[in-house]
């Protein structure tokens, strides 16, 4: 039971106005919304919004100044209220303008446009500001966390993913560039429900694995393999990228494990455009082919060398 005109720091004869501007000033500093990790700010907040419905009320006011209520509006005790400071009316007190206020509930309006903006009236969003202003904030609803495996294409090509939430409603879920395992994404409003609003879906993703292609930042990796004769007179093969197959050309004379490069082919990268596709070339040599043994062996004789001399091996 705090005295209202000790909560707003006022003296007992100030104005409307100077209660108002009181009461602005102690609004904005322990308003919940900027002190989300201060419990005492909020516990404050209603008890300054306490104090300005009371002494805004000319009603309330007159009957807290003569010592008939207290300062949390309750009929006082019999030997006066406990923190009126005196049970007779001080200078002043009854000389103020009601401004609309009345008897009823205080219109806020001003005060809520003043403080944050037009936007928080109504309703909208201010943690109980407009509407049932003074009381603390409900509770939010708890998050809900789920886990997201996507194909590694889909990863790749950014594709929409169907997802259903755990009351069974399903929504597409738009992949964000630069998407990775581990990425979380916030989905707001689709948590546990609660009368201050409902929680948000934390959504973790893992992108699985792929049989051929691999992942190499916003590259994309894939070893593919080709024939002697492709290798030795060069040809244009059919290649798999996550869009589609498309051919490429390996140029003749081609050695095993040269990489050729597919720009635009990878991941979409977080600050626009896209990785590349990097094309490993790996020459599948026959094991069991007697034309192409005896070739070699006459081949060999003529065209001996030593591919390792650049690393100081000498046969």
């Amino acid at each position: 039971m705090a005295d209202p005109y000790k909560t707003l720091g006022v003296a007992r004869d100030a104005s409307e106005a100077d209660i108002k501007k009181a009461y602005r000033k102690l609004a904005k500093e322990l308003h919940p919304d900027r002190n989300k990790d201060n419990p005492k700010a909020s516990e404050r907040f209603s008890t300054v919004t306490g104090a300005y419905d009371l002494l805004t009320d000319k009603e309330k006011r007159g009957r807290f100044d003569r010592g008939e209520i207290d300062g949390d509006g309750n009929p006082a005790a019999p030997f006066g209220h406990g923190g009126g400071g005196g049970g007779r009316p001080q200078p002043g007190g009854a000389g103020f303008r009601s401004q609309g206020f009345g008897g009823g509930e205080p219109d806020m309006s001003d005060i809520f446009e003043g403080l944050f903006g037009g936007a928080q009236r109504g309703g909208g969003g201010g943690g109980g500001f407009a509407s049932g202003f003074g009381r603390r904030p409900q509770p939010k609803g708890a998050d809900i966390a789920y886990s997201l495996q996507v194909p590694f294409v889909d990863a790749a090509m950014l594709s929409a993913q169907r997802v259903t939430l755990g009351d069974g409603r399903t929504i597409d879920l738009k992949l964000p560039a630069g998407v990775e395992t581990g990425t979380q994404m916030r989905l707001a409003g689709k948590g546990e429900p609660a009368p201050g609003g409902a929680g948000d879906a934390i959504v973790t993703i893992e992108i699985l694995p792929h049989r051929f292609f691999v992942r190499d930042g916003d590259d994309v990796r894939i070893d593919l393999p080709i024939t002697l004769g492709e290798a030795v007179l060069g040809a244009s093969v059919k290649v798999p990228t996550v869009e589609k197959p498309v051919m490429l050309t390996v140029p003749r004379g081609t050695s095993s494990g040269r990489t050729l490069r597919l720009k635009g082919k990878g991941f979409h990268k977080k600050g626009g455009g896209r990785g590349d596709q990097m094309i490993t070339l790996m020459v599948n040599v026959p094991a069991d082919d007697a034309a192409l043994t005896a070739f070699v062996e006459n081949w060999a004789v003529e065209h001996a060398g030593n591919p390792r001399a650049a690393m100081g091996l000498t046969s």
